[in-house]
């Protein structure tokens, strides 16, 4: 691994509250679907729910053994080989970059380990900043879902973007370059 102090590692009940913290942040529940604040108890259900669901994975970021972000693979379709991932930074104060670090270890991890070949993003239209780093990691368009999310009163459209494992291949190369130039 190119990257000895980031790692991925699997949520579990010590980081469980802290993973609820930042998903309650206002600027990460602005670009989800479901932007309401979540209870502890209903974090609590969905985490029991989640060792039940072999769909679904979720791993926390961390980075020189601090606890940055959240990554999760759902829809896990062993069968055609593709999955959703959704994803965050959570802790304020992050290094520059982290975001880049937790995005190649995710896509490796999935497309390396699990063998997926394909990984699916959905995103909301206003939120250009994912839509850009999802291009940079060699994500393209595949379609747009018009006003598929209602928020603020306000159907928003959700751009559809997808990587397949040939052309994470090809890019994996130039983002531990970029990565590499930000450890410096």
């Amino acid at each position: 691994m190119i990257f000895e102090c980031a790692r991925l590692i699997d949520l579990d009940e010590s980081n469980l509250e802290l993973v609820l913290n930042w998903r309650n942040q206002e600027h990460i529940r602005n670009v989800m679907y479901h932007d309401e604040v979540i209870t502890l108890e209903q974090h609590q259900k969905w985490f029991n729910k989640l060792k039940q669901n072999d769909r679904t994975l979720v791993k926390v970021f961390a980075l020189d053994d601090r606890l940055l972000g959240v990554v999760n693979f759902t829809e896990i379709d062993y069968k055609n080989e593709k999955c959703s991932w959704g994803f965050y930074i959570g802790e304020k104060g992050a290094p520059k970059g982290s975001g880049t670090i937790l995005g190649f270890l995710a896509l490796q991890f999935i497309f390396e380990q699990v063998q997926v070949r394909k990984v699916c993003a959905e995103i909301i239209s206003h939120n250009e900043k994912s839509i850009y780093f999802h291009r940079k990691l060699g994500f393209q368009e595949e379609g747009i879902l018009k006003e598929h999310v209602r928020k603020n009163d306000e159907y928003l459209d959700v751009i559809l973007m997808a990587l397949f494992y040939q052309q994470w291949r090809v890019k994996k190369h130039s983002i531990e370059t970029i990565i590499k130039g930000m450890m410096v």
